[in-house]
């Protein structure tokens, strides 16, 4: 004889689907990031290919309720290869009225609403601007979805009486628990990962791993009993290349990145910064690693962060300053010192919405005209841009690499979007990431002609074949020299004011820039053919919904094709060339059209602009529309 529970078991079934996205969204103080995370992360473990959209409210501590204060966490997954977190969601995850009213949209109709009917009372209602007397889940106005209402406040403070010690406000924190342990049942998911996480993050308070445990193992039993539900969901795993993986998000990678190129260069890497949104989080990863000899400095203010890191570079050691675009501008004269002084420096921006303080919590790549000309005078610097998470980690090594061998600073743009996205990351292996040569100038490099004959001297702007000056730590005997930022003689290094010298060594300093050309990849195509009808040309975070948009235009029988840049500045060699094998060149940008115009401006290429400017990134769905507009 079965038990009513062993009955309702016996009933639910299993439906296998290719790919799923899922929306949480609630107040910031829901833990609705921290629910994702652990979902995100859990799918990992299993081997679905994954992309996530964390979005964060714009203000610090807006009221909770209000549609201003909503946060979401948006994940991909599925046994396919996924390259954006999706343009609309299959289940939409809402903790109260105001994260229904700010996410609907974001849901594909016939999808799913799981919502917390707590977060529905009157006073939420009012919040979330519903006229009075309204109620979306008692409305009508939910036809075409399939909601199901869950007391989730209700059961979790239920889970957790009389034998918690906690107050209401504390046990109210822990229902982000109850709504992952329900989803991960939803989706056949195992709770070991997460149960491991809540022992390491709270080992310090053993009665908060309790409390969390029961909540997490309350949602999970409640899709396992409850009738309302008939119906579980499996997503294998992607068959995706061998190897070690991990989940990685876009600024934890710049920061690996950074320190792996620090080994592989034989430096101390020193990261002087001051905290600004969405670029605090490589501070806060850099700062766990002093075991690998990492120095990190916040500073009082942008311009000590990176006058901070000039010296450490002019020191001998690897530089790096970090920021977002309203600190790079404060930063840009000193940016302008080390072009000067021609010292490695790396300088990483992670851009948001702007001008001025801006969208500081949504994305944009609209400092690219920043990067390339935003200081004062002709002061050029490599200007390189990562397209993914994961591949924050290559390029912010590259930018290292470039930074050290040419003697000059580089700029690396990520964005809000994938600095805070995540996607499993094949772990590399040290022996398969290059050397970085490294070496310090210890003797005088020039024979000079005076009185008595010939003498040894050093020559801090001396040339070797990259147009890179020596690099001499201070204090090597007979090495002294001056630096500053006032124009230099050409190899002495002497203060100079003479015309022909600084319209010299203007021209000497963008033709070392300009040479860097020699020393990277030449452009490729990411997807299509090699020439044809029209190719999109993309930059930065635009990597993944291009890419989807077009091997879908490419299934529909349209002669397509996809290249991405990650070298701005200086412009692969043969990008010119592969540009004028296609009819019709489309860019879209997150921005007002700039690297639209840097291409017109250098190839006389009729580029066609499309640009989004609203804090989020492109969808898969309208690139695909653009695209099949311009085959007409």
């Amino acid at each position: 004889m079965t038990t009513p529970i062993e009955e309702i078991t016996k009933q639910k079934t299993n439906k296998e689907l290719k790919e799923v996205v899922i929306l949480f969204a609630g107040d910031s103080g829901d833990g609705i990031q921290l629910t994702g995370t652990q979902f995100t992360n859990t799918n990992a473990l299993f081997g679905n290919d994954i992309s996530t959209f964390p979005n964060y409210p714009a203000e610090i501590r807006a009221p909770a309720g209000t549609l201003a204060g909503v946060s979401g966490f948006q994940v991909n997954f599925g046994s396919v290869n996924i390259y954006t977190a999706g343009d609309q969601s299959d289940v939409l995850v809402v903790m109260n009225a105001a994260a229904l009213k700010a996410s609907l949209r974001s849901l594909k109709k016939n999808g799913i609403i799981i919502a917390n009917t707590s977060g529905f009372e009157p006073k939420n209602l009012e919040l979330a601007k519903y006229p009075k007397g309204v109620n979306p889940l008692k409305d009508g106005s939910l036809e075409g979805y399939t909601v199901h209402e869950i007391d989730i406040t209700k059961l979790t403070r239920a889970c957790l009486e009389n034998n918690s010690g906690l107050g209401v406000k504390e046990i109210d924190r822990s229902k982000n628990m109850f709504v992952l342990g329900f989803i991960l049942w939803m989706y056949n998911r195992s709770m070991e990962p997460s149960l491991n996480y809540l022992k390491e993050q709270f080992k310090k308070r053993p009665e908060l791993i309790e409390t969390n445990t029961k909540v997490l193992k309350a949602g999970y039993n409640y899709g396992e009993t409850t009738e309302t539900f008939t119906t579980r969901y499996e997503v294998k795993a992607a068959p995706m290349p061998k190897g070690t993986y991990r989940s990685i998000m876009g600024n934890q990678a710049t920061a690996l990145g950074l320190i792996s190129a620090s080994k592989k260069a034989g430096l101390t890497l020193f990261y002087g910064t001051y905290p600004i949104t969405p670029a605090s989080d490589i501070l806060h990863e850099l700062a766990k690693h002093k075991n690998f000899g990492i120095k990190t400095f916040q500073a009082e203010d942008e311009i000590a962060a990176v006058c901070s890191a000039i010296g450490a570079s002019f020191g001998g050691n690897l530089g790096i300053t970090g920021s977002s675009g309203p600190g790079i501008a404060l930063k840009g004269e000193a940016i302008g010192l080390a072009v000067m002084m021609e010292l490695p420096l790396v300088v990483i921006n992670v851009q948001r919405g702007g001008p001025s303080t801006g969208l500081p919590t949504k994305t944009e790549q609209a400092d690219l005209m920043q990067a390339m000309y935003g200081r004062n005078g002709e002061c050029p610097l490599i200007v390189l841009a990562a397209s993914s998470p994961s591949d924050c980690f290559t390029m912010a090594f590259e930018a290292c690499k470039l930074s050290l061998q040419h003697m000059t600073p580089v700029m690396l743009l990520t964005d809000g979007y994938i600095a805070n996205g995540a996607e499993p990351w094949l772990y590399p292996k040290a022996s398969d990431l290059p050397e970085i040569k490294v070496s310090f100038t210890t003797k005088k490099n020039s024979l000079k002609e005076n009185g008595e004959g010939k003498v040894e001297k050093y020559l801090p702007y001396l040339r070797d074949e990259k147009l890179s000056r020596p690099w001499a730590i201070p204090g090597t005997k007979g090495l002294e020299h001056r630096v500053g930022g006032i124009e230099k003689e050409h190899e002495t290094g002497n203060i100079s004011y003479d015309p022909d010298n600084h319209e010299f060594m203007v021209k000497m300093r963008q033709a070392k820039v300009d040479k860097v050309a020699d020393y990277i990849p030449e452009q490729k195509i990411d997807n299509g053919k090699e020439k044809g009808k029209i190719l999109v040309l993309g930059w930065g975070s635009t990597y993944g919904s291009i890419k989807t948009a077009v091997i879908d235009c490419i299934a529909k029988g349209i002669d397509v094709s996809h290249a991405h840049v990650k070298y701005m500045n200086p412009l692969p060699k043969n990008l010119g060339s592969l540009l004028k094998k296609f009819d019709k060149v489309l860019m879209p940008e997150m921005n007002n059209g700039q690297f639209s115009r840097i291409i017109r401006d250098k190839f006389l290429i009729d580029a066609i602009g499309f640009d989004k400017i609203k804090g989020a990134p492109f969808t898969a769905g309208e690139l695909s529309k653009k695209i099949e507009e311009i085959n007409k």
